[in-house]
């Protein structure tokens, strides 16, 4: 602790490192929730908490906006966890070492939780201050939303009186983000059966693919490597490699590019230099093709021993026809703006249960129609491979208005304080604002943050110049919302 106190705004970076020294990764929220809680309690602050853990917490307007329309400060509490390989932190129990150098914050072998802990830390450092003029607030800080705005969806809004909304879960300063697409995930799972099978055991690895987040980079065009796995065991198929699938994995979260993929296979023993020379034929193609966005990865073949029980032969194609015929990344992109993916879906958790092996992905789109559409081919694909396709965690789209006083207001005070001028733009990624929107009618909000690279990456750093003038901003729009 104490690693940010010398940073300025200190109140902000005071919350920051408090919230960073609590586990709080998607589903693991309690503590967090707890800790939003007990701070209003110690301040005599209203606060609601559901069962969800979603926690409000309502502030008078100070003096002179006691009669002002209130306005709610959004943000979520949970952040995606992940690690290096050799990082023996225990997310689950563990806070993160925060770090600071060349004016970033970052944590130590770790994702750090940019997003969305600095906004939770921007609406704390105002509620806790006396001097700080607004209006009467509603902050609203949810959970699981990096998991399908789990919490956003479950959240009874009829306590808000609020139609003004500052959402601060953005990552790049001067960019104001004014809609974004909806989404769901969708889990396709295939049954599968064993048998015995004699043959060497052989595991294939794949690893520091560049990943990143699916809504925000889906368009950059990066391997998956839950797709890649698919393609090399394909190649095999082709070359005519006797073998069967033990077990695979790959990815970590439905809405992360998968960086790294696993599978353990049986391969009968006459064609264990065949497999080999197969491996290495598509990982060239690979490492070729994908020279410029992944220049890291890595694609090792090694033998493990020896196999005793596989996927028998049917199986293992039905998983290897799962993962190659999918499809991913962007399919489409809008015709009214410029550079925006329209419609996109991304696998980025494969693994196997006692239901069989499943393929999640996170389905993206503004136009609801083209959502549905694509998930009924996954369904349809599902079916013709065995299996099914459950989808949960849908979330309406935040449909961008011609006339905002809040956007209006915003953009003002940020070329006041900058001298610069914002961009204002619709968004791949899904935001809670669609869900707000959904809920409280004629809702106004604008969505800002500080500058944060490789968001849900263990590579993820807070620009601190930029988190600086962020809560400056908000200081400077809340006083304007008189």
């Amino acid at each position: 602790m104490n690693v940010l106190n010398s940073l300025e705004p200190q109140n902000v970076f005071r919350f920051f490192e408090e919230i960073a020294s609590i586990p709080h990764g998607s589903n693991n929220l309690q503590k967090i929730s707890d800790y939003l809680v007990a701070f209003a309690n110690e301040r005599n602050l209203k606060v609601i908490r559901d069962e969800a853990l979603n926690v409000i917490i309502f502030k008078d307007g100070t003096a002179g906006y006691e009669t002002s329309a209130p306005v709610i400060l959004q943000g979520h509490m949970d952040m995606v966890a992940v690690k290096e390989e050799n990082c023996r932190k225990n997310l689950e129990t563990e806070g993160l070492d925060l770090e600071v150098s060349d004016g970033f914050i970052s944590a130590k072998g770790t994702s750090l939780g940019g997003d969305d802990g600095i906004a939770v830390a921007y609406a704390l450092a105002v509620l806790d201050s006396d001097t700080i003029a607004h209006p009467p607030l509603e902050v609203v800080i949810t959970t699981n939303e990096e998991i399908g705005l789990l919490g956003a969806a479950a959240l009874d809004c009829s306590v808000l009186k609020g139609r003004i909304m500052l959402n601060m879960d953005s990552e790049d300063e001067g960019i104001f983000t004014a809609g974004c697409a909806g989404g769901a995930t969708a889990d396709m799972v295939i049954p599968v059966a064993r048998e015995a099978f004699d043959g060497v055991k052989m595991h294939l690895e794949l690893k520091d693919f560049k990943g990143g987040h699916s809504g925000q980079e889906i368009n950059a065009q990066r391997a998956n490597a839950n797709k890649i796995l698919g393609r090399i065991l394909l190649a095999l198929k082709d070359e005519s490699v006797s073998f069967r699938l033990i077990t695979a994995n790959g990815g970590e979260k439905d809405n992360a590019i998968a960086r790294f993929a696993a599978a353990d296979l049986a391969v009968a023993a006459e064609d264990v230099s065949k497999a080999k020379e197969a491996v290495l034929k598509i990982t060239e193609i690979v490492k070729s093709e994908y020279h410029t966005t992944d220049v890291d990865a890595k694609i090792t073949f090694t033998e493990d021993g020896k196999a005793a029980e596989a996927l028998d032969a049917d199986s293992t194609l039905r998983v290897i026809r799962l993962l190659h015929h999918t499809p991913y990344g962007v399919m489409k992109y809008s015709y009214e703006i410029k550079g925006l993916v329209q419609t996109s879906l991304n696998c980025g958790v494969f693994k196997f249960d006692e239901a069989g092996a499943h393929l999640i992905f996170s389905v993206r789109s503004s136009v609801s129609s083209e959502k549905d559409e694509l998930l009924g081919r996954l369904s349809d694909l599902a079916e013709l491979l065995g299996g099914k396709c459950n989808v949960y965690g849908a979330y309406p789209a935040w449909e961008y208005r011609a006339d905002s006083k809040v956007r209006d207001l915003i953009v003002d005070d940020y070329k006041k304080l900058t001298g610069k001028e914002p961009r204002i733009e619709v968004i791949h990624a899904g935001l809670e604002c669609g869900m707000f929107s959904d809920k409280l009618p004629g809702l106004d909000a604008i969505s800002f943050g500080p500058d944060m690279d490789d968001i849900h990456t263990f590579h993820e750093k807070l620009n601190i110049e930029s988190a600086k003038r962020g809560f400056e901003l908000l200081v400077e729009v809340l006083k304007d919302l008189k």
